[in-house]
Formats: structure tokens, sequence, C-alpha cells
């Protein structure tokens, strides 16, 4: 008998995170000078705010990838500090 399909995102931190709850978290670990200094970018740097942050981020893919990929480090540092 078989189980059936594993989800293909089991692994995945990213899955089921919307784009907000993902710079909020950033936000709240960086702040919005530590987040504009990572990822130089003008809705981070000037007037910051989640609201015009989402929005370029959502027509921006290069962007995205890159708050995406400074969400996972982020989680792998907490991680790496929790063990120790």
């Amino acid at each position: 008998m078989s189980e059936g399909p594993k989800p293909a995102q089991a692994n995945n931190p990213l899955h089921g995170m919307t784009l907000e709850a993902i710079l909020n978290a950033l936000v709240e670990t960086y702040g919005w000078d530590g987040l504009g200094e990572r990822i130089p970018v003008r809705c981070f740097n000037i007037d910051p705010s989640i609201t015009s942050s989402l929005r370029f981020l959502r027509k921006t893919p290069w962007a995205r990838e890159k708050v995406e990929g400074l969400y996972l480090y982020m989680l792998r540092e907490q991680q790496r500090r929790a063990r120790l």
C-alpha cells in the first residue's frame, strides 16, 4: 500500500511564508538601516515602509530573490547560534 506522494516543499523554509512575513522578520532582525546596507535598494533606504517595499519586491524578481536569500541566511544564523 502506497503512502502517496511526499510534499515537494517539505524542507523548504520559504514554503508557506508570505513575502510580508519574510520582510517583517528581516526588519525585526536587522532594522531598516541594516536591511538597506545588506540589500541596497531605495525602498529600504529612503522613507522605508512595509507597503512600499512589498510593492517594489512584487514587481522586481531580482530584489525579491535577494530578500529571500537574506531571510534564509538569517534563519541559518539563528539556528547556528541556538546550537552554541
